[in-house]
């Protein structure tokens, strides 16, 4: 994948930042109207986070994620710059894709074999994002940190609800 670098840093950065939040947008479609609905009426384990955490918390690592691609962007000179930022759209395609699964199709089954998909995605993204930018790289370890929480939390609800 070829990549140019923008001829306007701050434009670019507005544009990561309006990607992944749209991305967080997209997905809450899917997430809002089943929380009090079906999500509210399913098995969850005692561990289960309180509702309002996921918002504020899913914000910031949007942010996160985005600060992440524009330093990658603004570095699309580097060699595998375009195969980081084409890993870094795989990986947030998927996680839009998850919330349809889980909330939308009310399939936490599914869900954790697409969330499975997510993390290696991830992993991928900071591996290739770490030989451009280290800095980029850490910024996605709380993402993959929560995601790797979220399976978790993913398999049980499915394991007690199947």
């Amino acid at each position: 994948m070829t990549l140019a670098a923008p001829a306007q840093p701050k434009l670019a950065f507005v544009v990561s930042l309006i990607l992944c939040l749209a991305a967080g947008g997209l997905g809450s479609f899917a997430t809002a109207a089943k929380i009090p609905t079906w999500y509210a009426t399913i098995a969850k384990p005692s561990w289960n986070p309180p509702n309002w955490i996921f918002g504020p918390v899913w914000t910031t690592l949007y942010i996160l994620m985005a600060v992440a691609a524009w330093m990658i962007w603004m570095r699309a000179d580097q060699p595998g710059a375009g195969r980081a930022m084409g890993w870094f759209g795989v990986q947030l395609i998927l996680n839009t894709l998850w919330s349809f699964l889980f909330f939308g199709m009310q399939n936490p089954g599914a869900a954790f074999v697409e969330v499975v998909g997510l993390w290696l995605a991830i992993a991928v993204t900071i591996a290739l994002f770490s030989r451009i930018s280290p800095i980029a790289a850490w910024l996605l370890i709380p993402y993959i940190a929560w995601v790797s929480f979220a399976s978790c939390l993913n398999f049980t609800i499915w394991r007690l609800n199947s």
